[in-house]
């Protein structure tokens, strides 16, 4: 019998995205060695919704090689020619210091070559805050965007990162209209207990928040992701809180249950995502290979709405 493929329908909260963002001027972008096809061409479909004004920064003859396997046309576009991939995040970076460009688009090499650049002390784009990742997943089965964070840069955060990670998604999520964020720090059950460091985290960081150490939402955890996302899970556990079975932001316990997380929810729930690396001077623009057209260009809106609000306050972009 002939199997069809499940039909998901997320909430087209991209579409949103792309809407906020129309009518204004392209952001400058260094995008850091677009060497293959699926990387020029998110930034050339980026460039032609006018979300950026991409700068091409690597090896020119691979560049254009992939240009032309692509049918992209590049001849608007700037181009920083460099000799490798290294030399390339090393430009992107200076071009952001220098003040050329006001994000940072990762092409078709590795993530630690490109993060290497950006945390570089003398010469990287370090500022007082922990850098994290944040995704923005559009979940056909959720009623609202989920935020994850942290899924790609930090491995094992120690409780002093989860502040800056938290606060980080928090900022995001005021930019992208969620005025009053529900955070859910999460782990495998929902007591203090100090056979789980995760659980510890959480108390710690939801009286951080008590405190004023993290501003602009409301905490609470440790929460398993069930009574984090699900309201009958959460009664059926006796959980009263504000935050549980309606959370905006999910704090995961590290690099590998988040990326977990994240990648479950897109190819076996069919959530449509976006990402980006906060926390630098400028948003990065962070996607993987497998990541669809859709996510890299709703990614861009993401990082472009962040630096025009970050040009409005008179600030780092992230």
């Amino acid at each position: 019998m002939a199997t069809t493929e499940t039909e998901y329908r997320t909430h087209g909260w991209h579409e949103q995205l792309l809407a906020r963002c129309a009518g204004q001027p392209p952001i400058a972008t260094a995008v850091v060695h677009p060497c293959d096809p699926t990387s020029l061409q998110a930034a050339a479909e980026a460039a032609s919704l006018g979300l950026i004004s991409p700068i091409l920064v690597g090896p020119e003859v691979k560049i254009r090689a992939a240009a032309a396997a692509a049918k992209t046309d590049i001849s608007s576009f700037r181009l920083e020619p460099t000799p490798h991939s290294h030399a390339a995040a090393a430009r992107g970076v200076a071009l952001v210091r220098a003040g050329e460009a006001q994000l940072l688009m990762k092409g078709s090499l590795h993530t630690d070559e490109l993060m290497e650049a950006v945390m570089d002390a003398q010469t990287g784009l370090r500022t007082g805050r922990r850098i994290s990742h944040v995704y923005i997943m559009d979940v056909p089965m959720y009623p609202r965007p989920l935020f994850i964070t942290d899924a790609a840069i930090n491995i094992a955060p120690t409780l002093e990162d989860k502040r800056d990670i938290v606060q980080n998604a928090i900022d995001l999520a005021h930019v992208l209209g969620v005025e009053h964020p529900r955070v859910a720090i999460l782990s495998a059950v929902e007591t203090v207990t100090s056979k789980l460091q995760s659980t510890l985290d959480a108390a710690a960081l939801c009286k951080m928040a008590d405190r004023g150490q993290i501003t602009g939402a409301v905490l609470d955890g440790p929460l398993a992701f069930d009574n984090a996302i699900s309201l009958e899970a959460a009664k059926d556990k006796g959980i009263v809180s504000e935050v549980a079975g309606r959370a905006d932001i999910v704090v995961v316990p590290d690099l590998v249950s988040g990326n977990i997380l994240a990648k479950q929810l897109t190819f076996l729930a069919g959530a449509d995502a976006a990402g980006v690396v906060l926390g630098a001077r400028v948003p990065i623009i962070l996607t993987s290979r497998a990541d669809a057209e859709s996510a890299r260009v709703a990614s861009c809106a993401v990082a472009v709405l962040m630096a025009r609000a970050a040009q409005t306050a008179g600030r780092p972009a992230a």
